[in-house]
């Protein structure tokens, strides 16, 4: 008899209908990418304890259901912008943290020197963290800049950005300008008393985290070693020319399933009833690669016993990609 899919895939209750609920579900239940090791090493994104949301995420997600469907049509459809505000609504909005202030520009002299994503803190510790995220796709070219686990290798799908500008970026630039003193100055001005009490001065104590969810895509027709840096328990997808897409196709049996994955809602897993026969759905992604690019999509082979793993991400790309491939980025010390 043909296997039903889990009414939990990659943390998400299939019981969750509103795609940013499931979203939301799907960042609490999802590692970082990558860390950022060395002597300036940060923590990673804020845990679920930390948010208060270790028992009773479905009943929270429950209760603040009225407030993200009141936000229809007003959120975001960048994919970056997007996540941001998912950030916005958890910290704002858990149990144990409150939001204080987001994209905090630093400017010197009409300058912009750079931006800060967010500042919030706990309910038990009243001193701010300041937190960058960046929710990222990558996919791994097997040949490529430097050695087999640079990551330089993994690079966006439109081949405008790789894991190793992000990391580079982030460790010299974004993370760094929360320390200088102009941005501790500003910074000071957005710690205003909320409902979990009284902050104290800031004292040049801030905390930093970076949260960096996402997938990274291995290649279907190759083997290739995850990029330095990345954690154990990252989420993994596959990608592939779309000329082997058949071939892959029929390495599955024939009532495999396929659901297109839209902008911004490239995060949580879609219900069940979105997957449609994969061959009724890849005549229309077909055209949109051709035409746009990389295409994500989600399968599932209900004649497969695939409980551990019961989706497959897939990111199809035209036969001639990438038409471009980052630089890696200046060595610094």
């Amino acid at each position: 008899m043909p296997l039903t899919l889990s009414t939990t895939a990659e943390g998400v209750s299939d019981r969750l209908e509103h795609a940013v609920l499931r979203d939301l579900a799907w960042l609490l239940a999802t590692p970082d990418l990558i860390e950022l090791p060395g002597p300036n090493a940060y923590p990673g994104r804020p845990t679920r304890q930390e948010l208060g949301l270790v028992d009773s995420v479905d009943e929270w997600l429950a209760r603040i259901s009225p407030l993200v469907n009141a936000l229809d049509g007003k959120l975001a459809t960048r994919m970056g912008h997007y996540h941001e505000r998912l950030w916005h609504l958890m910290l704002d909005n858990a149990p144990n943290t409150r939001l204080l202030a987001k994209n905090l520009r630093i400017t010197q002299r009409r300058n912009t020197l750079g931006e800060l994503d967010m500042l919030y803190r706990t309910r038990n510790n009243p001193d701010p963290v300041h937190l960058e995220v960046a929710i990222k796709f990558y996919l791994g070219l097997p040949e490529g800049p430097g050695e087999a686990t640079s990551q330089s290798r993994w690079i966006g799908p439109g081949g405008l950005d790789s894991l190793a500008l992000k990391c580079s970026h982030l460790r010299h630039h974004q993370l760094p300008i929360s320390r200088t003193a102009i941005a501790q100055a500003l910074i000071t001005q957005w710690l205003a008393p909320r409902d979990l009490g009284p902050l104290p001065p800031l004292n040049g104590q801030l905390t930093q985290r970076l949260a960096m969810p996402g997938v990274l895509f291995y290649p279907w027709h190759t083997t290739m070693p995850p990029p330095i840096g990345a954690t154990v328990n990252h989420r993994r997808g596959t990608w592939c020319y779309l000329k082997d897409w058949p071939t892959l196709a029929n390495q599955r049996s024939e009532s495999l399933q396929m659901v297109w994955l839209e902008k911004p809602h490239w995060l949580a897993p879609p219900p069940q009833a979105a997957f449609q026969p994969a061959k009724q759905e890849m005549a229309i992604v077909k055209p949109l690669i051709e035409r746009y690019g990389p295409q994500q999509v989600m399968l599932y082979d209900p004649e497969v016993d695939t409980e551990a793993q019961p989706i497959e991400r897939l990111i199809i790309v035209p036969n001639d990609w990438p038409r471009q491939v980052p630089l890696p980025p200046h060595a610094r010390d």
